[in-house]
């Protein structure tokens, strides 16, 4: 009988399986990156305002350089924040839309 030998695959292995030519396999490499890089500055943005009974905060810190980090990494995925409706002319109805224009 012949026996098959299974080897046990890591994730890698799995993908590498899966996606068979490099440019694929490249393609997927490349949303995980972004993909981390999304969960990563999401993370930092939300621990900014979290308040842990055991972490002491150490003050106010910009967040100005992670926040624009996370909106470009959204971009890539083809999302972006903005104060539009869909239509993409009108502007939304908020008091601040509001005051800015006047």
């Amino acid at each position: 009988m012949e026996g098959k030998q299974e080897t046990k695959k890591g994730l890698l292995g799995k993908l590498k399986d899966v996606a068979e030519d490099k440019e694929h396999q490249i393609e997927v490499l490349g949303t995980f990156v972004r993909l981390g890089v999304v969960v990563w500055s999401g993370f930092i943005i939300t621990m900014n305002y979290v308040e842990l009974p055991m972490i002491k905060k150490a003050g106010n810190s910009d967040i100005t350089f992670v926040a624009s980090v996370f909106t470009g990494a959204l971009a890539t995925f083809g999302l972006t924040t903005g104060n539009k409706n869909g239509n993409g002319n009108k502007p939304v109805d908020c008091p601040m839309a509001k005051k800015k224009e006047e």
